[in-house]
């Protein structure tokens, strides 16, 4: 299963063992009237009733008498408390607890006993009261009206002594919601109670709305307001002192005029009719702490053959509405579509039909989004009833009274990698188990395992480059904001295949509008990414291939002699030597591959050139952070592109039981060599496209020297010869001449020549030699337009006479 819920709580496990004890203790004792009274058999009356912002659950129950009794959960000591109990059979709307445990307010109902359930009474009130509970005593209506109310209270941001005044929220059905402000004083030791019960300010927050949304980790309420022409988004922030703004109004295109009241999180709302799920609209507010703002939303259904749904990524300033086929004409939607909030992805559920993994953090293609139909494993891998998605990835199925931590399950992603055949699943996948996070290194063993053994089996995109790319990007995005922004996260700009089943349209959409121009935290984060989408044209992505020129330049200022300032040059080896050296220190066992064994000259420079101009790229767009901090992401960043190619190479050779030395050009290479060399020719593709550096290789020591010689008569001729040209060593001068000697002499005919012989200045006193280079020189003369045209331009008579020299004295020993 792509998702893995992970249990946090679950009533029948946590609460009943406590109740039965609880019920046993007071039986014991003769006592009817104090604790928790008697259970139902069956249990069915318990149910969840809250989450609060501190993790506690309040829960409710009925005894056999009809009286209602409230509980608390503790989800750091896990243990339970007993908070209230009403002598009344009432039905309970809503429940909140303040952070002290010393008011509880709660909002109940009576029910008729015959006809529709949950229907109210005739002429009945919805009673909001509030309760001090610490310890018990005197008991405030704060509203008795004929619609429903929900309440919550407020919670501080941290930990703090108990306040002296504290805030409760009330949510009414006529479409406003108060914000009611309570004092309470400290009487006889730690008796708490109301300061003045008789009255109790109150302000109205929100009015006119029919959707809102609580956020019960940030404290933010969200709702939409229908007093203009359209719908418009709104969010409201509470602090800690209980003031609140207006943090920002956005339009939405969508129209919730005759879908009726609807809340969210405020509460485990019971008095919805589920069998209707599928008939109604599906609308959420999802964010997280990188600055991201995403409204999901799915209208009612209108036909049984498909089903769509639209996600507004306000913080990238456009939306993406998607259109899932559901199967055939019979295959009929019972169940209403859940949105699930996942961090760096949102889920889209639908039960027995899809499953779509939103990246809404990099929502631009939808080759890095999963979505996954048409098999019942992985279509049917949640609960199948309904499922509120609360802060922090938590999960509630208040049906059977569980609480879940949602995570991406990195076991079966990584199976699913395996064996999956499609491009766009393989690109989203990789991504998905890369954003995890936990325990990176043993999640990138994994891919490059599969890299090694699939090199070849992408044909939308190179996966080597993916993974370069991508795991580099993670690796250092935690550590500072609008790392998005600056550095690839991706090789892949476009993709225009399709996904198998399903269809997207993009539209641009209008930003939100702030209202307030100080900014701290998650506030911050989203103007940064609304100023960017505002004004940032084109991208601000790092691109290597920028040090292309300045890195031909420096070469080719070297083999003229022309040279750059010394100072210049200098940071450059010395960025370059920071790399190799935080390399090294990354991996305290020995490789089995011959690498970082010389003076790479070419290669040194380019890893010093990335460093600078990526440190320069920073220090232009990353505001507000320190020089050295800059220093270290990028020293760490370009570390993490060697290391990766480093590790790519170590695990195909230890794989295939190859070592240092196992190569020689003495007999034909073996499947194993094959498969590696293969390999080894994919990353240097992937790195040319890219520009990005490689490892300095092997030395010219004699067992290297034999190596590399075992590697290029094993290529073909063309591509031998263009290595010769890359390799400034003897031998390759020598094959480089014989090869150009071929060239000349293929259709050579003898022509009579004087017995003399010209000698120029220079010349040795070797009469063949001088001979010889004398008619190459000649047939150079006649044959240049050739030359030219088989690329030789660079080799002459006079290199051959050099490379010959140099080839003799080294069979002499001189």
């Amino acid at each position: 299963m792509a998702l893995r819920l992970v249990s946090d709580f679950d009533l029948r496990k946590d609460v009943l063992p406590w109740l039965r004890s609880q019920r046993a203790a007071s039986a014991a004792a003769g006592a009817r009237g104090g604790g928790p009274g008697v259970l139902e058999n069956n249990y069915e009356n318990l149910r969840i009733l809250n989450v609060e912002r501190n993790g506690n659950i309040i829960y409710t129950y009925k005894d056999d008498k009809g009286n209602v009794f409230f509980g608390l959960y503790d989800c750091r000591t896990r243990q339970n408390e007993h908070l209230y109990t009403f002598e009344k059979d009432l039905h309970v709307v809503s429940c909140s607890v303040n952070n002290e445990r010393t008011l509880l307010a709660a909002s109940l109902v009576h029910f008729t006993k015959e006809g529709r359930k949950n229907e109210p009474q005739p002429g009945s009130k919805c009673l909001t009261l509030l309760v001090e509970i610490h310890p018990v005593n005197n008991v405030k209506v704060l509203k008795a009206v004929d619609s429903y109310i929900w309440v919550q209270f407020l919670y501080p941001h941290v930990e703090s002594r108990p306040l002296a005044e504290n805030h409760l929220l009330l949510i009414s059905e006529e479409k406003y919601i108060e914000k009611f402000h309570i004092q309470v004083t400290q009487e006889d030791g730690n008796r708490v109670v109301l300061k003045d019960s008789g009255y109790l300010p109150r302000e109205r927050v929100a009015e006119d709305f029919v959707w809102a949304q609580w956020d019960m980790s940030e404290q933010r309420l969200y709702y939409i307001d229908l007093k203009i022409s359209r719908s418009t988004l709104k969010c409201i922030q509470f602090s800690a002192d209980g003031k609140f703004n207006l943090m920002f109004e956005a339009p939405l295109d969508i129209t919730l005029n005759d879908s009726g009241f609807k809340l969210v999180n405020f509460g485990c709302d019971d008095l919805q009719d589920q069998k209707n799920l599928s008939k109604h609209l599906a609308l959420c507010v999802f964010t997280n702490h990188t600055g991201t703002l995403c409204v999901c939303y799915s209208p009612k259904f209108d036909s049984w053959e498909k089903i769509t749904y639209s996600v507004f990524y306000f913080h990238k300033g456009h939306s993406k509405t998607f259109t899932a086929a559901l199967g055939s004409v019979d295959s009929h939607v019972t169940k209403g579509l859940t949105f699930l909030n996942l961090e760096y992805y949102v889920a889209v559920y639908l039960p027995g039909h899809f499953f779509h993994l939103l990246n809404i953090q990099h929502p631009d293609l939808i080759c890095h989004s999963l979505f996954l139909t048409g098999n019942n494993e992985v279509v049917d891998m949640l609960p199948h009833s309904p499922l509120q998605s609360l802060s922090g990835s938590l999960v509630l199925d208040w049906c059977s009274g569980k609480l879940y931590r949602a995570v991406l399950n990195q076991s079966y992603l990584l199976q699913f990698l395996w064996n999956t055949q499609l491009d766009c699943e393989k690109m989203a996948v990789l991504h998905c188990v890369l954003s995890c996070g936990r325990d990176p290194q043993f999640l990138e063993a994994k891919l490059i395992q599969w890299i090694s053994e699939n090199v070849s089996a992408c044909h939308s995109f190179d996966l080597i480059q993916e993974f370069i790319i991508a795991s580099s990007y993670w690796s250092i995005y935690p550590e500072t904001s609008n790392m998005d922004k600056l550095l690839p996260y991706s090789s892949v700009f476009a993709w225009d295949t399709e996904i198998p089943g399903i269809t997207l349209v993009t539209e641009e959409i209008p930003l939100p509008f702030m209202k307030v121009y100080s900014f701290k935290g998650y506030w911050e984060k989203l103007n940064s990414n609304l100023e960017y989408v505002k004004y940032s044209k084109p991208r601000l992505l790092y691109d290597n291939s920028l040090v292309r020129k300045e890195w031909h330049s420096l070469i080719s200022e070297e083999k003229t002699g022309r040279r750059r300032s010394m100072v210049y040059m200098r940071n450059i080896r010395e960025n370059a030597a920071k790399v190799i050296s935080n390399i090294e220190a990354r991996n305290l066992e020995p490789r089995l591959t011959p690498l970082f064994q010389e003076e790479d000259n070419h290669q040194r420079l380019l890893m010093g050139l990335m460093v600078s101009e990526l440190k320069d790229h920073l220090l232009r767009h990353l505001q507000g952070v320190e020089k050295k901090k800059i220093e270290q992401i990028v020293l760490d960043y370009v570390s993490k592109l060697l290391d990766l190619i480093c590790q790519i190479l170590e695990t195909s050779w230890r794989k295939h039981h190859l070592h240092p030395r196992l190569l020689h050009c003495s007999r034909q290479a073996s499947a194993a060599e094959f498969t590696v060399f293969h390999l080894m020719t994919r990353i240097l593709e992937a790195t040319r496209t890219l520009f990005l550096p490689l490892p300095p290789d092997l030395d010219n020591s004699e067992k290297n020297e034999k190596l590399k010689f075992s590697i290029i008569v094993r290529l073909p001729p063309l591509i031998g010869q263009k290595i010769c040209r890359l390799w400034d060593h003897p031998m390759s001068s020598n094959i480089i001449s014989r090869n150009h000697v071929r060239v000349l002499l293929l259709n050579y005919k003898k022509q009579p020549r004087s017995s003399m012989i010209d000698k120029s200045p220079g010349s040795v006193e070797f009469l063949p030699l001088n001979y010889f280079i004398e008619i190459l020189t000649d047939i150079e003369s006649s044959n240049r337009a050739l030359l030219a045209f088989e690329g030789h331009d660079n080799v002459d008579a006079k290199f051959v006479e050099e490379a010959a020299l140099k080839h003799t004295t080294m069979l002499l020993g001189l």
